[in-house]
């Protein structure tokens, strides 16, 4: 079962807001009092049984991924725990740990049976965030959140880039034990069925990490990262790693209409509402939105800068760009790396840490060049 959320819109709701009642205005329809408290999606929050653990579910993929989904299905059937779900409408899975300022993101609820659930038009962190705020659920802090299962491995530097990382990353910012989860998704191979499996191997984890928390003995100081091999029905069992340097090879690829079609449309959506509003006869400030020329040049596709005014910048032009991530081969040998045990059929439990500790070794070095150059400088 899929959840049947609202579809994901692509526009900016602040902008979408101000398209809608510009259309409103002209028609003579009264506008929605924005201050109306039944827009609120927590107006009306689902009773929480006080006797079991919360647990929230967040992951980076969209809240329609199949590896959310057999997630949640699975903790609601064991009927332990009252899940929530927070998690983003559409891809987000090399978010990174950003969030979005600035701007307004939208909230809707979505249909996930047993669950109490929403959708929100950010990244994981937002997510994470506004789910922890106490501005969205009725309960104040959840007994775990885990985020996942992410549809591809996040081993090694990648960390680093992983949106699913960054949820429970976040969570652990606030104080609340957290678990990311990923799938070693492989292209041609791997089938939606593995994500109901890769469910199946980790349950045992998650329920004995909430036994723990509930006895206080479950580690406070890291969040627990988890690889599950692409078959993970033949696994070889769990295995604690530490954090590799593997990183994918960054590819990045001048792109041209005639090759990628999408390249061709690609104008950002505030920007292209922003014209919409302009001929509506509202100012958008849709500084930088771009009108598209005929000509390419060296297979790359340019664009004319339009400024606020409407007049167009022959000095600035705009080229597109895709990054591709690809594998490259890894030197490091150490069996108990968390790639390394991956590809030898170990499900791998990183514990990835907040602090930002610099090794002894890699300290002694940089103190001796700062002094070094400080002596050389005065």
């Amino acid at each position: 079962m899929r959840p049947s959320g609202a579809k994901a819109n692509f526009l900016p709701p602040g902008l979408v807001s101000n398209l809608q009642d510009v259309l409103s205005s002209r028609k003579g329809a009264p506008q929605n009092d924005k201050n109306d408290d039944s827009t609120e999606p927590n107006s009306d929050p689902v009773e929480v049984d006080d006797t079991k653990p919360v647990v929230l579910v967040t992951n980076a993929d969209g809240i329609e991924s199949p590896g959310l989904t057999y997630l949640v299905d699975a903790l609601v059937r064991l009927g332990l725990y009252n899940v929530n779900v927070c998690a983003p409408q559409s891809d987000e899975s090399m978010a990174g740990h950003s969030f979005t300022l600035k701007e307004s993101i939208a909230v809707t609820s979505a249909e996930i049976h047993g669950a109490t659930a929403y959708e929100v038009s950010g990244t994981p962190v937002d997510c994470v965030s506004l789910a922890l705020s106490g501005a969205l659920f009725s309960w104040s802090k959840p007994m775990l959140v885990i985020s996942g299962i992410n549809k591809g491995s996040s081993c090694g530097h990648h960390m680093f880039y992983s949106g699913v990382v960054a949820g429970a990353r976040e969570s652990l910012f606030s104080g609340v034990p957290s678990i990311s989860i990923s799938l070693d998704w492989k292209k041609d191979e791997s089938q939606e069925s593995d994500f109901k499996d890769a469910v199946g191997v980790c349950l045992p984890l998650i329920n004995a990490a909430l036994r723990d928390i509930e006895k206080g003995v479950f580690p406070k100081c890291c969040l627990l990262h988890v690889e599950i091999p692409k078959s993970p029905l033949t696994n070889k069992g769990f295995k604690s790693t530490r954090q590799s340097h593997w990183s994918p090879k960054l590819c990045w690829q001048a792109i041209s209409a005639s090759r990628n079609p999408a390249a061709g449309r690609f104008v950002p959506n505030q920007q292209m509402l922003g014209l919409q509003l302009a001929q509506l006869g509202r100012d958008a400030s849709a500084a930088g939105a771009a009108r598209r020329l005929a000509t390419q040049k060296k297979n790359i596709e340019e664009v004319e800068s339009v400024g606020v005014s409407g007049k167009s910048d022959p000095n600035r032009k705009a080229k597109y760009f895709r990054l591709e991530l690809l594998d490259k081969k890894q030197e490091e040998e150490d069996e108990d790396l968390d790639f390394r045990a991956l590809e030898n059929g170990f499900i791998a439990v990183t514990p990835v840490s907040l602090s930002m500790h610099v090794e002894a070794d890699v300290h002694t070095a940089a103190s001796e060049w700062i002094s070094t150059s400080l002596e050389v400088g005065q």
